[in-house]
This record gives structure tokens, C-alpha cells and sequence, in this order.
């Protein structure tokens, strides 16, 4: 089990992770700053024993993702990452068919935050992303998964094909999204199932596609030639729900 770290921004918000009882790893704080809000930041910290830098305001705007850290950034083990053996015995647990998200390379933290959400809303059991050239469980995805991030197990995985490969013997097969598809609504989604999104701009790769079983697309008729990735996803994973709910 692996930690990613989240980055907690602003006083009020350094000062309730601590009070919350998260675990911080490393807190930055402008140097020289001895206000009330800070004063009480470094005694939590203190109390912690995290770890403690004092930077100059320009690292702090470097390391800023929101733009709003007022002096103050910590970095928090924030989720833990799960298995995919987690996510197939959450399955069993329920009686269900394992439904499961896996992600090629999403670079965008929205799109990533916006697909956990999808996945949780839709009752998969989980999503599972490459750790390589591909974005994890920032502050920004927490945030645009809208809470979902807390009841939705993410996996990371070295190899995403070698993972399809695993996955087939345990049952399951695989759809990917692809614009030169077979329509979805021609296709049999039922049963256990693993869903595949690819990258905004180069959809999902070779190796990966020429591991799934279908390769479905979404019927379109506007002006422009493709879905956002979460959007996409979203479609699709409905599509799979209605199946599922008419068998």
C-alpha cells in the first residue's frame, strides 16, 4: 500500500488538518511570518513532530496549487492507495459483478477527480491508474472528485496491459472507448467488466487497446470530433449501468 501526498493550502485549512488528526509529512512556511494563525500552525506541528521548512514567499508560490496558500502549505498522506484484489473482494462482498475503471494516462486532475466521482455515482468498484506519465491523487482530483475519493478504491499499477492480463483470468473482460468503435449501444456491456479511458488528447494506447475485448464509441453529431475524457467516460459507464439494470 502505497500514500500519495495531498497539498493542504491556507491558514484555516493547515490548522484543521492538524486538528482533524491527519497525518502531515512536511509543512512549508513563509519564513519570518509570526502571526496568530502561524503561531498556532508550528505549536501543532510541534506537537506532531512534522517536519518543518521556513522559504522565501517565491517557493511558496512555485509549490502553490490553488494560488491561496497565505504563508502556509502542508503535505498530508492523504489516501491510501488500494489493491485490485481489494476492489474484487469488494465485489464478492456486495454479490455484484466486478465493475471496474481503468484510466491510460489521464493527465488532467479535473478529469481525474471528475472519473472517481463517475465511478463512484455508477457503483463501480473501483478505478485503477499507471503510476507513470499520468496524474495521481492531488489536491486539485480530491477536490474534483467532490468527496467520492473517500468511499471509491484507486488503485496504481505498474504496467495497465500486464493488469488487463491479470484481470482476464480473474473473469472479467474489457471495453475501451475509442472513436473508430463499435457504436456502444451494439454491444454486450453485461457481466463482469472493465471499462478503459484514455488520454484527452491521444485516447487510449496501442498496447492497451489491443488488449480489450470490444472497443466501443459514442455515437456524435455536433461540429466537433470528440468528448472530454470524463464526459466520455460518464457516457459509457451509464451505458454499462443501464445493461446491467435491464439483464
Amino acid at each position: 500500500m502505497g500514500y500519495t501526498e495531498l497539498t493542504i493550502e491556507g491558514r484555516n485549512a493547515v490548522i484543521e488538518a492538524f486538528r482533524s488528526g491527519k497525518t502531515i509529512d512536511k509543512l512549508f512556511i513563509l519564513d519570518g511570518c509570526q502571526d496568530g494563525p502561524i503561531m498556532t500552525i508550528k505549536r501543532e506541528a510541534r506537537k506532531q513532530d512534522c517536519l518543518v521548512k521556513y522559504v522565501k514567499k517565491e517557493r511558496l508560490d512555485q509549490l502553490s496549487e490553488t494560488g491561496k496558500h497565505q504563508g502556509v502549505i502542508a503535505y498530508v498522506a492523504a489516501y491510501e492507495y488500494a489493491e485490485v484484489d481489494d476492489m474484487l473482494e469488494k465485489a464478492r462482498q456486495k454479490g455484484e459483478a466486478p465493475f471496474l475503471f481503468l484510466l491510460d494516462n489521464i493527465e488532467d486532475p479535473h478529469n481525474l477527480g471528475a472519473i472517481i466521482r463517475t465511478a463512484n455515482l455508477v457503483g463501480a468498484h473501483g478505478v485503477i491508474i499507471p503510476k507513470n506519465r499520468a496524474v495521481g491523487l492531488t489536491a486539485t482530483v480530491a477536490k474534483a472528485s467532490a468527496g467520492a475519493l473517500n468511499y471509491t478504491p484507486v488503485a496504481k499499477v505498474t504496467n495497465l496491459g500486464q493488469t488487463i492480463e491479470e484481470l482476464k483470468k480473474e473473469g472479467l473482460w474489457f471495453v475501451c472507448a475509442d472513436m473508430g468503435g463499435t457504436t456502444m449501444y451494439q454491444l454486450d456491456l453485461k457481466g463482469p467488466i472493465g471499462l478503459v479511458i484514455g488520454n484527452e488528447g491521444e485516447g487510449v494506447g496501442r498496447l492497451v487497446k489491443e488488449k480489450c475485448d470490444f472497443v466501443a464509441s459514442i455515437p456524435m453529431s455536433g461540429d466537433i470530433d470528440s468528448l472530454n475524457a470524463s464526459v466520455a467516460a460518464g457516457v459509457l459507464a451509464y451505458e454499462i449501468v443501464r445493461q446491467r439494470i435491464m439483464a
